[in-house]
């Protein structure tokens, strides 16, 4: 070879390391319970341990139960449904999956959660295959999900449900939380025409299709709202003799009632109070 190609030669190979994605390591999942996956590397990140416990979730018992029963099948080897959680934001839908993952994992030390962000869905099929040939048994979180990025999205969200011609992961769980029943995004291209319009509804919309089980999370009424707040502060050792007039202006200036405001009012009670929280 002549010499004087070996410098080109040798930055052409640099480029091309940089432009290849990195190797992923070997996961290790022996160190936590909850983990965040990237799907640029590849890489498992341990998560500390989900601090709410599952008491602490006031008015949505029905939804509790349900979503217990089904992921304590899935621990024990039996038949279960993968699950949408759909609703009112702020009702507990990601803290009903965190909390319930952690109450059945006390007893199963192979049980572990990875969380995906919504704006990877696409990787879901990769990450899947990936976790098949784990010994460990995993509850796939995606909070909040929806198709902003179109077809693409539902397409691969499917792929990863129904496996191919391999089937499903038997020992992959997945939970996705959403405001909207059917996961359709905000909007459409409507430069795409009708027709290319409504086929990309009817895949993203046949996505829900695919979840076995739906709960649902109404909005929370007042009575419920004081609840969540009395179960709070009696759990965190906050008294106030003005708490529940003091939590209704706190919900009227939020113009919501939920799980979430009254934890939002919790904490700010409790930052008067000079007290800590766990989150």
């Amino acid at each position: 070879m002549d010499a004087s190609l070996e410098p080109l030669l040798a930055r052409i190979a640099e480029a091309l390391e940089r432009l290849a994605p990195p190797v992923a390591g070997k996961a290790d999942f022996a160190g936590a319970k909850l983990f965040r996956h990237d799907p640029a590397t590849g890489d498992f990140h341990p998560a500390p341990d989900y601090p709410l416990g599952l008491d602490s979730l006031v008015g949505v018992d029905r939804q509790k139960t349900r979503f217990v029963e089904n992921l304590e099948r899935f621990a024990r080897g039996l038949p279960f449904n993968h699950v949408l959680l759909w609703g009112v934001r702020g009702t507990g839908k990601s803290s009903i999956s965190k909390a319930a993952f952690m109450a059945v994992a006390e007893a199963r030390a192979d049980l572990k959660l990875v969380e995906v962000d919504r704006d990877q869905v696409t990787a879901l099929p990769a990450l899947f295959d990936v976790l098949r040939a784990r010994s460990e048994r995993f509850v796939v979180l995606c909070d909040d999900l929806s198709f902003e990025e179109g077809a693409a999205a539902a397409k691969a969200l499917k792929s990863a449900l129904e496996g191919g011609v391999s089937g499903p992961p038997a020992n992959v769980f997945f939970v996705a939380t959403s405001n909207r029943r059917h996961l359709m995004p905000r909007g459409h291209q409507e430069d795409r025409g009708l027709i290319a319009t409504a086929e990309d509804a009817e895949e993203e919309v046949s996505v829900s299709d695919r979840f076995g089980l739906w709960i649902g999370f109404p909005p929370m009424d007042q009575p419920t709202y004081l609840a969540a707040v009395r179960a709070y502060a009696a759990q965190f050792g906050l008294a106030d003799p003005d708490l529940d007039r003091r939590a209704l202006q706190w919900a009227q200036l939020r113009g919501a009632r939920s799980g979430r405001v009254a934890w939002q009012f919790i904490r700010d009670l409790a930052g008067e109070q000079g007290k800590p929280l766990p989150l």
